[in-house]
């Protein structure tokens, strides 16, 4: 989806990232694919700033109008792709307007085909509407945050997951430490995962119990002494 932008879109702890990260992809971008960045929609820029960025703090990974050859040989283009750890996510931003009323029921079937076949070829497919983008963006992240975590800890991953750098965000933003139910609630993970991934930022040092000595830790901070923030 591109919608037409309105000037300045990007928060400004983003925007520098985003255009630096845009600049990237250009380089490595060629043809219809490096002029499609070249105007980056709205919808997409909306999509990283209420969504993805403040999820994971991060645009490492993610590649936008990721070009992939379709079932019938030509060519298609992905909003956004998230390729790392082995995985595969196709993101596609859609939106209730012209586009979708004015669709033919044979593009209609050529879309459900064509996601079809991105599932077959090995892709996880996620859709968000640019309502819910706008609207509900603790949803999107929750889900993105469930999904990645999720495949994260299929297999062994040395470098933080992405549900790692999503607890280390929240642990940031919160002037009290933060607690298993507190990451559960944000993330929408069940608290024995929650406690899992602390488990794993604390013996990364990047997370500290505040009484490390009592029985029943309650809480957990940034360590100020991680080599992560450094």
């Amino acid at each position: 989806m591109n919608l037409q932008g309105t000037g300045e879109e990007l928060s400004a702890e983003l925007k520098s990232v985003y255009e630096s990260w845009l600049q990237q992809q250009m380089k490595k971008g060629k043809g219809d694919a490096k002029r499609r960045l070249s105007s980056h929609g709205h919808a997409e820029k909306m999509f990283l700033d209420r969504v993805w960025w403040p999820a994971f703090r991060t645009l490492e990974g993610l590649h936008p109008e990721y070009e992939v050859k379709d079932f019938k040989d030509g060519t298609r283009f992905l909003d956004f792709a998230y390729l790392a750890q082995g995985m595969k996510v196709c993101i596609e931003i859609d939106g209730y307007g012209p586009h979708w009323r004015d669709v033919d029921r044979r593009k209609f079937a050529d879309n459900l085909m064509r996601q079809n076949h991105l599932v077959i070829d090995g892709w996880l497919v996620l859709r968000f509407s640019y309502d819910d983008i706008m609207e509900r963006p603790r949803s999107c992240q929750q889900v993105l945050q469930q999904l990645l975590g999720k495949m994260s800890m299929v297999g062994s991953v040395q470098e933080l997951t992405l549900t790692e750098l999503a607890i280390i965000s929240l642990a940031r933003r919160h002037l009290k430490p933060i607690t298993t139910k507190l990451v559960a609630e944000e993330l929408g993970i069940h608290r024995d995962t929650a406690l899992q991934y602390i488990r794993a930022l604390v013996a990364k040092k990047i997370l500290q119990p505040i009484r490390p000595d009592a029985k029943h830790v309650r809480g957990y901070r940034i360590n100020g002494f991680s080599e992560y923030f450094r």
